[in-house]
């Protein structure tokens, strides 16, 4: 009994902390399928000759170090391109009207509104489960009538590393443009 009031307890922190984040713009729910636009947004992203799921491809620690050093806030969630790896984290409102430069080791860049095909998924951050929703999605969007895919798909995380594997939240999106009527 101990042990379950632990795990809930662990649980109950855990989301706490992940629900308190300024989100960049709404989540997916896990098992849908959406067309939604991403709106314009100042990101900073380090990047890696390594594959995003290689375990050591140090895009995280960049990112944290410059928004600690810069008293940016965490936002969710955090995107990433798969090969070669990229990640990016959103800078939120409380930081909005700052100036902020790149370094040697993270660039700041500013993204166009941009419209994506996104796939909700519950479970954990593996190549395998990126593989498997980025599969499903490109079947949907093989299908859909109104548009069709305009580059590569991306990971959108949205939980922290602490957060149980189940428990986590992810999305994959493909850029989309009108399907050209033939």
């Amino acid at each position: 009994m101990r042990a379950l009031s632990l795990i809930l307890t662990f649980m109950t922190a855990t989301l706490s902390t992940t629900s308190a984040t300024e989100e960049a713009f709404p989540q997916t729910k896990a098992g849908d399928i959406e067309i939604k636009t991403i709106p314009a947004s100042r990101l900073i992203m380090a990047e890696s000759n390594s594959g995003y799921f290689d375990a050591n491809n140090g895009l995280f620690q960049p990112l944290f170090r410059y928004i600690s050093q810069n008293d940016i806030k965490m936002t969710s969630p955090v995107e990433a391109e798969i090969d070669p790896g990229k990640m990016y984290f959103y800078i939120g409102r409380d930081a909005a009207d700052r100036d902020f430069q790149s370094t040697r080791n993270v660039t700041v860049i500013e993204k166009k509104e941009r419209i994506v095909a996104s796939i909700g998924v519950r479970g954990g951050y593996s190549r395998k489960n990126f593989e498997n929703a980025q599969a499903e999605l490109e079947a949907w969007l093989a299908k859909h009538p109104t548009h069709q895919a305009a580059g590569q798909a991306r990971g959108v995380y949205w939980n922290g590393p602490f957060t149980p594997g189940f428990l986590k939240r992810f999305e994959v999106h493909i850029p989309v443009a009108p399907r050209k009527l033939e």
